[in-house]
């Protein structure tokens, strides 16, 4: 345990961080799963895209996933979404 003031706020900090990390992955993987099943049933998904891509970047605008992965997801959503294109 922090035996410093200022260390045990950066441990009070460190605490409510990573409940709000946590939150913040597990609304994005939600929010994944909820796009691949429509994908998956075959619903109809262009109005969505946007929406997915939004969450992705501010995820990680907020460091919650890694920039190059966000890039990697959005490409591959979006490839799925328009098979045709």
């Amino acid at each position: 345990m922090a035996n410093h003031k200022s260390a045990q706020k950066k441990a009070r900090q460190d605490i409510t961080r990573r409940q709000n990390n946590r939150s913040g992955r597990a609304t994005l993987r939600t929010a994944l799963k909820k796009f691949r099943a429509d994908l998956a049933a075959g619903n109809d998904v262009s109005g969505e895209v946007a929406v997915m891509q939004s969450l992705i970047d501010r995820s990680a605008k907020r460091g919650l996933i890694h920039v190059n992965a966000a890039d990697r997801l959005k490409s591959r959503l979006t490839k799925h979404a328009n098979p045709t294109a």
